[in-house]
């Protein structure tokens, strides 16, 4: 499991969605209507999640771990007032509008991480946050610890 592996189990599962998940390509220019955006994270919970899911559970143990992993780390890495500033929301608001951005795939993720200001206000997906860390736990028992953490401002340099 790398980067690359993670990005295409997570566009692998908006297949789910249909051609209704095509619309994300406009949140990477801002040219989405604002209108649009619900409907998007409520495929992402309703349909792309549970596919997701589905993925997860065919992963080695090694595999869905490193899956976690990289997770951890891609909302970790955006932990960051500057995106925090667009996005709204308090602690848990935020670590789920980040989990909206990771859901997104990677071309959204990749955008607001250079580009803040693309980030949607308000729009939230708690679903994904932890979804691989509780497979990992129905499967396998407790997940190793990574010294990483996901929650909202761990990332303390950012949030000087």
């Amino acid at each position: 499991m790398n980067d690359q592996a993670f990005w295409q189990l997570i566009e692998q599962a908006w297949k789910a969605a249909g051609p209704q998940g095509n619309q994300r390509a406009q949140l990477t220019d801002g040219s989405i209507d604002e209108d649009d955006i619900w409907p998007l994270a409520d495929i992402l919970e309703g349909k792309t999640i549970p596919a997701l899911r589905e993925r997860l559970n065919q992963l080695s143990q090694q595999d869905l771990a490193l899956f976690d992993n990289i997770l951890e780390r891609k909302l970790y890495d955006i932990d960051r007032a500057e995106i925090h500033q667009y996005t709204d929301g308090s602690d848990d608001g935020f670590l789920y509008a980040r989990g909206f951005i990771v859901g997104m795939g990677q071309a959204y993720y990749d955008t607001v991480n250079t580009t803040p200001s693309l980030a949607t206000s308000d729009v939230e997906c708690e679903g994904i946050c932890y979804l691989s860390y509780h497979v990992y736990r129905e499967r396998f028992g407790d997940m190793p610890n990574t010294g990483i953490c996901r929650e909202s401002c761990s990332n303390a340099k950012y949030w000087e």
